[in-house]
């Protein structure tokens, strides 16, 4: 599945967001970079994706044997292998 293709929900995709996250979708389209599917749905919903942010800071940034760093290239190289943008 292309991250960059038109949703199924039209009305998360066109919803003009308030505050940053909408900032920055509005910043992107003007650019004419692809806006990921992911950050519609951040948007169109905010406090749904908090709980999502929170994990990903823990497991990235949160105490572990491995430094921030190494966890961000497992992170980059496993999206690859998937063909996932990272």
């Amino acid at each position: 599945m292309d991250p960059f293709e038109p949703m199924y929900l039209k009305d998360v995709e066109s919803f003009d967001a308030p505050g940053e996250m909408g900032d920055r979708i509005r910043a992107m389209k003007t650019a004419g970079i692809p806006v990921p599917q992911l950050l519609h749905l951040f948007a169109y919903k905010p406090d749904r994706s908090i709980p999502l942010g929170q994990f990903t800071q823990a497991v990235l940034r949160g105490p572990s044997p491995l430094s921030p760093g190494m966890r961000e290239l497992i992170a980059a190289f496993t999206s690859r292998h998937n063909q996932c943008l990272f």
